[in-house]
């Protein structure tokens, strides 16, 4: 008997055993679903975000893309007045102003580079030209003009630089 009691023992802990089990395995499930709740609802936010933001970048592209045309508009509008006008001079001078004050409004400023030294970061070599009246480096002609946006360069200038030819022979010696 003694053995009967030991094995209804073992079968009511092991039964007291599976439904602890069980339970854990319910407790975690529903942990699982939880989180998958928790997770589905990020992704949505995230995709919904993602969404509002693309949105936000296209009004905000197409904002920046009227003012322009609005601008190019106004241009064209004094060109076709220049054309038609008697004395064109007067509309070139017109244009030359709005196309001014348009580049002031968006902080584009010219790069001065004559007689300066040339500089990589601001300027690009179109060619060099020998002469001993000049410094080595020094710019001497500007094919392009470079422009600024603030302090960052928008277009660098061309430029044509001196290669001072009595440099030139004593580096050859």
């Amino acid at each position: 008997m003694d053995s009967k009691k030991i094995t209804g023992k073992k079968k009511e802990d092991h039964d007291k055993n599976n439904i602890n089990l069980k339970k854990e395995i319910e407790k975690l499930k529903q942990e699982l679903k939880e989180k998958n709740d928790k997770l589905l609802r990020s992704y949505a936010d995230l995709q919904n975000y993602q969404k509002r933001i693309e949105k936000e970048i296209a009004l905000r592209e197409e904002e920046i893309r009227k003012k322009y045309i609005l601008e190019i508009i106004d241009l064209f509008e004094l060109l076709q007045k220049t054309y038609e006008n008697v004395n064109p001079k007067d509309g070139i001078q017109a244009i030359l102003q709005n196309i001014k004050h348009l580049l002031d409004l968006e902080q584009v400023t010219p790069i001065d580079c004559l007689g300066k030294t040339f500089d990589h970061d601001c300027h690009y070599a179109i060619s060099t030209i020998e002469k001993n009246d000049c410094p080595d480096g020094q710019i001497v002609d500007e094919i392009k003009r470079g422009y600024k946006i603030g302090n960052k360069i928008l277009r660098p200038s061309h430029v044509v630089v001196v290669k001072n030819k009595k440099l030139i022979e004593k580096e050859g010696e």
